[in-house]
């Protein structure tokens, strides 16, 4: 029998998405001048300006590169560099889990891509990422948000390839170094790895995107969030602090806040070691836990930030299917009835697991202590007692 432990997380906050809040944030410590302001206002472009520049600064974006705020968090930035940029020629969307399949979705059922090639893998698994031709264009996921699997490297973009490569990094972005020279589109949300608030994305332009969205026109309609381009050019206006539409400027402020403190700390690479420190503690234990498995494979695949984790072991293999989904879901509930940790299960189409969110805004003593709470309310379920 586990003892119940007796020290419970600080900060118990374990969320794949919105993330934890980094340390010492407190609502009333956001500046608040340009709440009630037109985000067109002086103040208001400024603010919007600062964010896009502290990110630049902070993730090591080429200068000319472009970088804009964009709405509909990741998934309209994302989107809109697809609707924008392909059908210009071949393309392969390659996906490992949840949010990459919406991609090829989108590519197969609403673009309707005539050329396109698809690559996939089960949960845990990254598909031959070689095998795709370097003048398809390429849609991918860098780390795999629901899975727990991210590409090991970017060998397989050769520089200069021909085809533009657009990247969905929105759970590695500020815990994962980018290869910027490989990119031409790039697009994270606000409330992944930095903790701040949803509904905002970020789209990052290398030149060579630039000049396909200039002399490119698809044959689909666009809808005015994904115009980015005014009179047969980029509209720079949308990266220098305008936006398509009214942002949120409570949340703007909010971001600011998150990267001032991710600035505050040592940056990008204090980021980087503390979701690799957090990540560690998480993965040492599973290796140590006969009942549980890294769903990634590969330790050069598995990733710094939600580390996914399935159960195995006889007693785990001997339930129905059914029961075997009820584990996770029952341990998370427990624990969050303790306060003991908030929304580590799995994601909601992924196999049976759990999901624990190890990056830089997650004290890595947090992490630690609620370890051995799933030891304890596992061996409550495995007696029947939970």
């Amino acid at each position: 029998m586990t003892d119940m432990p007796t020290l419970k997380p600080e900060r118990p906050f374990f969320s794949s998405g919105p993330t934890a809040k980094p340390p010492g944030w407190n609502a009333a410590n956001l500046s608040t001048d340009s709440l009630g302001r037109s985000h067109r206002s002086k103040l208001g472009k400024a603010r919007l300006k600062y964010a896009i520049d502290l990110t630049r600064e902070l993730l090591g974006v080429p200068d000319d590169y472009l970088v804009g705020i964009m709405p509909g968090s990741d998934t309209g930035a994302l989107e809109c560099a697809m609707w924008t940029m392909l059908g210009a020629g071949p393309a392969t969307v390659a996906a490992w889990e949840s949010f990459g399949n919406v991609w090829i979705q989108d590519a197969v059922k609403q673009l309707k891509l005539k050329d396109l090639t698809t690559l996939t893998a089960d949960y845990g698994e990254i598909p031959d990422l070689a095998s795709i031709p370097q003048d398809h264009d390429v849609v991918f996921t860098w780390n795999g948000t629901t899975s727990g699997a991210k590409i090991a490297n970017t060998d397989w973009l050769e520089p200069g390839r021909k085809g533009v490569t657009i990247n969905d990094a929105t759970s590695a972005i500020f815990a994962m170094e980018m290869d910027w020279a490989k990119l031409d589109a790039t697009t994270f949300s606000w409330q992944k790895v930095m903790g701040s608030e949803a509904a905002h994305g970020m789209l990052v332009l290398s030149p060579k995107a630039v000049e396909r969205i200039e002399s490119y026109d698809p044959d689909w309609p666009l809808p005015k969030l994904f115009r980015v381009k005014k009179a047969g050019k980029v509209d720079r206006a949308i990266f220098e602090g305008a936006t398509i539409n009214t942002p949120s400027m409570l949340a703007v402020e909010d971001y600011i806040w998150c990267l001032e403190w991710a600035k505050s700390i040592g940056g990008r690479a204090a980021l980087i070691e503390r979701a690799n420190s957090n990540a560690q503690i998480v993965k040492d234990w599973i290796e140590a836990t006969p009942w549980l498995r890294n769903m990634a494979s590969d330790p050069a695949q598995q990733t710094n930030t939600g580390v996914c984790m399935v159960f195995q072991g006889e007693w785990y293999d001997s339930l129905s299917e059914e029961d075997k989904a009820g584990v996770p879901t029952k341990i998370a509930a427990k624990l969050e009835a303790l306060d003991v940790g908030y929304d580590f299960n799995g994601y909601r189409d992924a196999p049976p697991g759990l999901r624990i969110w190890c990056g830089g805004s997650v004290e890595a003593e947090d992490v630690r202590r609620l370890l051995p709470w799933i030891e304890w309310a596992y061996e409550e379920l495995k007696a029947g007692r939970l």
